[in-house]
């Protein structure tokens, strides 16, 4: 009974998140097709034939139609339903990790924490994916996410959770590498990185924070230099072929948030 107890309610939860996944391939496409993510209906990216309600289930309309337009037999991004699992996963992972994480118990961010990191986590996916399809990062994703974090940072200090030195040390990290990838972006004339990279690293340094942000940076030039070394090794890359680096410094955000002050302060033993 205490298993059911506890099956039910995930089931619940990853389903709920499968449709949520759903709406943010909405998101994806349409701000890849710059419209509106409220007003129209889904269609085709390929005959823009409207899709019908039946062929919008998540996960399971994509398994149905094998993968393919029902009209004109064209595939389906295959990011269509990994968005949809990944964002039940995420969801899944919210649920079973609710105690393990979020350990703020003063009211109300004993309810807000959870729903800050679920809304972030959200918007990163859309960052995401969409940086990997066109190498685009969408400016109304960076300033939800840049509103999100400051109003929630703000809120911590005025309940005293969060103490402005810390906070000040954020934000002069967060300067700090809003100048270093500019000045990467400017000297490299847009070769090294895109300006949409410059402008998502202050949202996410502030999420980081000292001294979490080195390691997150560090972290993502790091898981970028080998993926990027993977790609040319197996032909899918020529040397000067740039890749989205979006989703790197995505990736390293997630290191430094889980394991950042844990692995400065091994490295700060390990020279000191």
């Amino acid at each position: 009974m205490a298993l059911l107890t506890f099956l039910l309610p995930a089931l619940f939860i990853f389903l709920l998140g499968i449709v949520f996944g759903s709406f943010l391939n909405v998101v994806i496409v349409r701000s890849i097709r710059d419209e509106s993510w409220v007003t129209g209906r889904s269609h085709c990216d390929i005959c823009g034939k409207t899709i019908a309600w039946y062929d919008n289930i998540p996960l399971l309309s994509y398994l149905v139609l094998g993968g393919r337009c029902r009209h004109c037999k064209e595939a389906i991004a295959i990011s269509h339903p990994i968005v949809e699992g990944l964002t039940g996963v995420l969801f899944l992972w919210w649920y079973i990790g609710f105690s393990l994480f979020f350990k703020l118990t003063q009211e109300p961010f004993v309810v807000l924490q959870p729903l800050f990191w679920l809304a972030v986590a959200a918007i990163l996916i859309v960052i995401f994916f969409t940086d990997i399809l066109v190498f685009l990062i969408p400016d109304k994703a960076v300033i939800a996410l840049s509103a999100l974090v400051v109003v929630y940072q703000g809120a911590l200090l005025w309940a005293g959770i969060m103490q402005p030195l810390d906070f000040l040390y954020s934000v002069l990290g967060m300067v700090g590498a809003v100048l270093f990838f500019f000045s990467l972006w400017y000297f490299t004339r847009g070769r090294g990185l895109g300006f949409g990279d410059v402008k998502l690293i202050a949202p996410l340094s502030l999420l980081m924070g000292w001294p979490s942000l080195i390691i997150g940076l560090f972290a993502s030039f790091i898981v970028g230099a080998v993926v990027g070394i993977g790609f040319v090794l197996v032909g899918k890359k020529k040397m000067k072929q740039p890749i989205p680096f979006g989703p790197f410094l995505i990736i390293g955000t997630v290191i430094g948030l889980l394991w950042g002050h844990e692995i400065f302060a091994w490295y700060l033993t390990f020279i000191l």
